[in-house]
This record gives structure tokens, sequence and C-alpha cells, in this order.
């Protein structure tokens, strides 16, 4: 591929998004510079200050147990309070927790705030993604979905190996530094970021008083895919959980590890935005099935790895999964959300994710300690099918709605603004972006 279609292709991937867009882009990727507490937490327990593994263990589990707590909390703030105030003061509570953490010395005031850490630092997902859905052209939300994970795992890639050279000078510098830029999200968006709750005529208005947390638990084919997101989190989490576990067992080092963890890192930062242009339009039904597939045979492949080499490309192929399921899945969520019930919807999405993340350890060290680690990689094949079969069968009959993904014609009159900005074809930081914005073929949902 020529340098000039290299560029014409970024240039598509990027045009047409409106400019509130690409300073919510921003914020995440500033935020996620900063991430240092949920990466090196259990070395700064267990090395820095001394405790045990079981005391590291029991924090890290009270940080995940405090975003399970706040993600259906934060979700009805998103829909009652606005996304930009429930954004702002999730934001600047958690730079402050955070610094707190720096400080505590007693082991109960430690795990106290790290709960509030996992509580407040959880608490910005749902109303950033409400507000991603409200600022964005139904037809390019999986492209907006995907830039943001990318955006996520660029700055997670660049603050772990910078992290890494502050914790070996202090790791009190590497709270607070994630403190800083944590406050620096939080002035960004109060000075970049308007409002984006849609406004409410008297019939939103009566809808909305009837759309509640009963609401969404009611909500079947939508509770479906917070049940296949749990799933699929369980078989991702295993990266991070089980993978390291196994191949300890296995006497591969640390550094080992490192190494072909850092594959995961590498493809997303490297695949995702190409991928994302091959699949943005295609079925999502397919797409999801697919990306269950791959998750859990990708995993389940890792029972045949016998070196490094193997288990790498068993990591390419899982990576791969999350690639596809990533934007897909977010597109179908909002999909799912009803126009003025946003917030509780992403909120309960959010949780799935977050309860995965308390399960997954667990889960992975019983299974290996217990039966061995192949069967933890039978289980994620499994688990794999298992959604696979679930996403085609909650997505087949899924009706048809006005608009490029299916979004009914409230919300495509509410998305109209978002594009009538768009089609100044702003970049990151508002900055104009070279040649004519693109407008993508309609949606195949």
């Amino acid at each position: 591929m020529s340098v000039a279609s290299l560029r014409r292709a970024a240039r598509e991937s990027v045009s047409g998004l409106p400019r509130e867009f690409w300073w919510l882009w921003t914020s995440t990727l500033v935020n996620r510079l900063g991430a240092f507490v949920a990466t090196f937490m259990t070395l700064y327990l267990t090395m820095d200050r001394g405790y045990s593994a079981t005391f590291a263990g029991l924090v890290v589990a009270l940080h995940g147990l405090g975003g399970v707590i706040s993600s259906l909390v934060a979700g009805v703030m998103t829909d009652r309070l606005g996304r930009r105030p429930t954004l702002m003061a999730a934001q600047a509570s958690t730079a402050l927790s955070v610094a707190l953490l720096g400080f505590m010395e007693h082991p109960a005031a430690i795990a106290a705030v790290a709960l509030l850490v996992g509580m407040t630092s959880n608490a910005s997902r749902p109303a950033v993604q409400a507000m991603m859905a409200d600022i964005v052209r139904p037809e390019d939300r999986v492209r907006a979905f995907a830039l943001n994970y990318w955006a996520i795992n660029l700055g997670f890639a660049v603050s772990a190996t910078a992290a890494g050279f502050v914790a070996e000078y202090s790791y009190l510098a590497g709270f607070l530094g994630e403190a800083v830029l944590t406050m620096v999200c939080a002035v960004l968006v109060y000075v970049k970021l308007p409002e984006s709750r849609p406004e409410k005529g008297a019939a939103a208005a009566a809808a909305d008083a009837e759309v509640g947390l009963g609401t969404v638990l009611r909500d079947g084919r939508f509770m479906g895919v917070v049940g296949l997101s749990f799933l699929i989190s369980l078989i991702f989490m295993q990266g991070s959980f089980g993978l390291p576990l196994a191949m300890g067992a296995a006497g591969f080092s640390t550094g080992d590890y490192g190494l072909v963890i850092a594959v995961n890192g590498v493809l997303i930062v490297l695949l995702q935005i190409p991928v994302t242009r091959f699949i943005e339009h295609r079925d999502p039904q397919r797409l999801l099935v697919l990306s269950a597939l791959l998750a859990g045979y990708g995993f389940g492949l890792t029972a045949f790895g016998g070196s490094l080499g193997v288990i790498a490309l068993t990591v390419c192929v899982w990576t791969l999964a999350e690639i596809i399921n990533s934007p897909t899945q977010m597109g179908l969520v909002v999909r799912l959300s009803p126009l003025h019930g946003r917030g509780r919807y992403q909120g309960m999405y959010t949780m799935s994710w977050a309860v995965a993340s308390l399960i997954a350890p667990l889960l992975a060290g019983w299974v290996i300690d217990r039966f061995g680690a192949a069967w933890l990689w039978g289980a994620t094949a499994v688990l794999g099918t298992v959604a696979g079969l679930g996403y085609w069968l909650l997505m087949r009959n899924l009706p048809a709605a006005p608009g490029a993904d299916g979004t009914a014609p409230e919300e495509a009159a509410a998305d109209e603004p978002a594009a009538a900005d768009s089609a100044s074809g702003s970049g990151p930081a508002g900055l104009p972006l070279p040649g004519p914005a693109v407008t993508p073929a309609p949606s195949s949902a």
C-alpha cells in the first residue's frame, strides 16, 4: 500500500466526527496516560509496603467491588443530572481519592480508600459512553467507539511503560501523577464539552419517568447482551489473570509473560482502526458470533502452547476477537438503549465488566489449582461457544427500526445536531482535517 493510500485511509477513519467527540477522545487518552493505580496496586502493596499477597488480593477485589457499586449509581446520575456534571464529578473525585490513597498508612485505611477509588474511577464510564452516543451520528458510532477504544489502549501502553520507571523512583509520585492528569480531564470536560443529554419534550419526559433500573432489568434482549458481555469479559480477563498464572506454573518467567501480553497492546494499536474500517458496515450478528468464537478458542489454544512463540500466536487470535467485539458490542448496546435512558442502560452494561473483574481472578486461580491450566483453557472454549450461540439467538429477528443502525425516529431527530457538526470535518482538538469529510455507506445492521 502506498503512502498516499495510507494517508487517505487514515483521513477517512477520522473524518466526519464532531469536534465534541475529539475533545471526549482527548479526555479518554489523557485519562489512560495517567493510569497507575490499577496497574501497579499489587506491586505497590507487596513490594513497596510489604503486605501479603492475600491482603493485596483483598484490596484489588475491593477496588473492583467499588466499580460494581458505582456502575448503576453513575448510570442513574447520567440520565438525571446529565452527562457533563456526572463526568466532571467522577473525574474530580477520582483525582482526589487517588492522591489520598498515596498517603494512606493503615491497612484498613488503604482498603477503604481503594474501594472509594474503584467507585469514583468507574463512575465516569456510563457518562462517557452515553455522551459519545449522543454526539455521534448513528452510522458513525462503531467507528467512534473503535477510536475511543484505540485511545484507551494507546494511553495504557504508554502509561504502563512510563509508570514502571516512575514506580522505581517513587510510588507516591505515580499516585500524584495520576491525580493531576485525571484533574486535567475534569477541567477539559468543564471547558470544552457542553451537555449532550437530549432535550425532553412532554412525551419524552413522561417516558423517562417510566425508565428506571427495573425497566432495564425487565428488558430481556438487553439483559441478554449484559449476560453475554459478562461471559466475554470472563474470557478476555484471563489474559491478565489466568495466562500469567499458567505461564508461571509452566516455568516461564515474568519477562516472558510481559513479552507475549505486549503483543496484545501492540496489535490493538496497529489494527484497531484498519480492522474497524473493514467491519464497520458488516452484519453485527456475524461479527459478534465470530468474535466470541475467536476469543474462546484463541484462549483454548493456549493449552497447546508449549513455547513462547505458540502462546504469542494465541494472543494474536484473541486480540483480533477483542478488536472486533468491543466497538460492535458497544454499537449494539446503544441500539438497544432508549434515548432518555442511555445512562441507566450503559451503567448496567458497565457493571457486567466490573462483576467479571471480580470473578475472573478467583475463577482462574481455583480452576488452575484444582484441575490444572488445561481445564481453564478448555472452559474458555466452552464459554466462547456458548457466547457465540447466545449472540446468534439474541440478534435473530432484531427489529430494523428507522435510522442507520436501527435507531428510533426520536433518536434520529436528536442526532441531527451531531450530524450537522460533523459536516465540518473537525479532528482532534477541533483542528480541521485535510480533505472532505467522508460519509460512510449505510450500515448493514
